[in-house]
């Protein structure tokens, strides 16, 4: 069975992204990119909601080509592409870059891809996360709080009808105040 991870930038407050999807404060140091990208490389699939693959598929194709690009900016374009993707959206018909459009029941077809071997899958985009957390899907969260304050937007974590214990595995500070948590859910 694969394990499920969500995991993202998220200010202080609890957002991953302010008002008017501005994500400009969580500009990663060199350190945590390089961290997020061996995340990145140690997932055998991704899975978006419609916004964030907007936003991934807007840069990450070419993200290599881009002037001045660091050596994990085109390490990580190109794990972005050869890393198999799955889009749940029922607004968008087409995807690009090993990826596949799903636009039916989105918690039923990750409890199927859960339920195949391989390596783990990364979940990323708030409504598409929100759903499989409620399901009881998500297997382990990463929790990556930059020091600031956005004050609304797009919540990292959303409304549960139970709890979910969670069991600390791991944390890391990076600079400019930046801490890293990892959870396991209790099962």
């Amino acid at each position: 069975m694969r394990k499920l991870i969500y995991g993202m930038n998220l200010s202080l407050d609890g957002y991953i992204a302010a008002p008017g999807d501005d994500i400009g404060w969580s500009e990663p140091s060199d350190e945590l990119f390089g961290w997020w990208l061996d995340q990145e490389r140690a997932n055998g699939m991704s899975l978006y909601g419609r916004k964030l693959w907007e936003t991934m598929s807007s840069f990450w194709p070419a993200g290599d080509q881009q002037p001045g690009a660091t050596e994990a900016e085109i390490e990580f374009a190109k794990n972005w592409r050869e890393t198999p993707k799955v889009v749940f959206s029922s607004t968008i018909d087409k995807v690009d870059w090993n990826t596949r459009l799903v636009s039916g029941d989105a918690v039923a077809e990750i409890s199927r891809l859960k339920a195949d071997d391989g390596d783990p899958m990364e979940i990323g985009g708030a409504t598409l996360a929100a759903a499989a957390m409620r399901a009881g899907l998500i297997d382990e969260y990463v929790v990556v709080t930059h020091p600031v304050l956005v004050g609304g937007g797009t919540p990292f974590f959303t409304a549960l009808d139970k709890w979910v214990n969670l069991n600390l595995v791991e944390t890391r500070t990076f600079p400019g105040g930046v801490v890293m948590a990892r959870y396991q859910t209790k099962r």
